[in-house]
């Protein structure tokens, strides 16, 4: 008998968007939207940057020769070129630049199809120094792994120097925040396997690729061959940065690792990202570690991050019991929490809803122990096609519906079938 996995997946989080109101203020000095302040904020509505003129004998900010200055970087990314790029940050204090040849580092490690940064709008101006901090899209893609760009948000203080253009540092000076990027963190290892890319700082890099190759065989065994079929990762060493990565508002302290959705252009669907918890998955075991991975892929390959109509007791109870497939581990073992109360004689009333999988939630092992239970007495007593087909009609339909036409089952009666399996399985 083997032990069950420390089990940890947070409720689904979102598009990993970030919509942020940002105010800016320097003393007394500083006013927004106002002609002749010291900052002034961009106007709202802008179609495009335009020209923006600073202060009396400073130069005029041209966003043509700014997008001529991103350029160089990257065809300096592309090419290698280590001396061109940071040539764009001569002028930037010291600490910048540190950071700046980390980040050519990182990017040089990665199977990149794309990476550039584009101007989108400046935000603010430095009357006396003639520093303007433009807000910048930065758009790559991953050579084999991703459809199409993954686009983040950052902030560049651009300062004129010697009839030119050069890059003086970051927006944070000015109160703007930047998205969060893997290669911020330390220097990368990059691990590929035949069907998986693990990009991080934390050590096992290797190891996490081979677990993710051997999972995506179950994951299609189960739900079919019509997804990608492969996977990246992102395996930082630091706790927070892994719960930045993860969307705002995620807190991955007690999570071994989330599936999560990148931005995209343009309202595009965005990629896949498996993010891991460094602490965390480092305390499972060989079986928490198979199971939470594959955990995770399934949510990869049937869109459960981005699902917004399946219950979330059906979406976590699914890759639970897609993870849980190949494994030799007992019901009473990984449901122990559960089985505990049920023993008591504490049956649950209901599913689980979704104010159960949040964090903090003091049933949050139940609540994951009673969806996979669900979903396993659907594909014990219907089979395993059965449930495929009752996850997808719940993707479309509302789940009364669902239960319904795929099982010909009232909620009502479900739950009861669904509470005399616990009793059943776990006395």
């Amino acid at each position: 008998m083997e032990d069950g996995p420390e089990h940890g997946t947070p409720k689904r989080g979102g598009p990993v968007t970030r919509r942020r109101a940002l105010a800016l203020g320097a003393g007394g000095a500083a006013v927004l939207l106002g002609g002749g302040a010291t900052l002034l904020g961009a106007s709202s509505g802008d179609d495009g940057p335009r020209p923006a003129r600073a202060g009396e004998g400073t130069a005029v900010f041209d966003p043509a020769q700014a997008a001529a200055l991103l350029g160089n970087r990257a065809r300096a990314v592309r090419s290698g070129d280590r001396a061109a790029f940071l040539a764009t940050v001569a002028s930037a204090p010291a600490a910048f630049q540190d950071a700046q040849s980390r980040m050519y580092g990182n990017l040089r490690r990665l199977p990149l199809e794309r990476w550039e940064e584009r101007v989108v709008a400046p935000q603010a101006t430095d009357g006396e120094t003639g520093t303007v901090v433009v807000r910048v899209e930065v758009r790559h893609r991953l050579r084999g792994f991703d459809r199409g760009d993954v686009v983040r948000t950052r902030h560049l203080a651009l300062t004129p120097r010697s009839g030119t253009w050069t890059v003086a540092g970051d927006g944070s000076p000015h109160g703007f925040e930047d998205d969060p990027e893997i290669w911020d963190g330390g220097d990368l290892t990059v691990a590929e396997g035949r069907a998986s890319l693990v990009i991080g700082d934390a050590p096992g890099l290797a190891e996490v690729a081979r677990r993710l190759d051997k999972a995506v065989p179950v994951v299609t065994g189960v739900v079919g061959g019509r997804w990608a079929r492969r996977v990246v990762a992102l395996a930082p060493a630091d706790a927070d940065r892994a719960s930045a990565l993860a969307g705002p508002g995620q807190r991955l302290d007690e999570v071994a690792a989330l599936a999560a959705v990148t931005p995209s252009a343009g309202g595009a669907r965005g990629e896949d990202r498996v993010v891991i918890s460094p602490a965390t998955f480092g305390r499972l075991n060989d079986l928490g570690r198979d199971v939470v991975l594959t955990h995770e892929l399934t949510h990869v390959a049937t869109g459960g991050a981005r699902d917004r109509t399946t219950p979330l007791w059906l979406i976590e109870g699914f890759a639970d019991y897609v993870g849980y497939l190949r494994t030799n581990v007992t019901v009473r073992s990984a449901a122990a929490e559960l089985r505990r109360e049920v023993a008591e004689g504490r049956v649950p009333s209901a599913l689980p809803g979704a104010d159960a999988f949040g964090a903090g939630s003091a049933r949050l092992s139940q609540a994951y122990q009673e969806s996979w239970l669900a979903c396993r007495m659907v594909a014990d007593r219907y089979g395993e096609a059965t449930l495929v087909r009752l996850y997808r009609a719940a993707g479309r339909n509302p789940e009364a519906t669902a239960l319904r036409e795929v099982l010909g089952l009232t909620r009502v009666r479900f739950t009861a079938l669904w509470r005399d399996y616990l009793k059943r399985e776990l006395t």
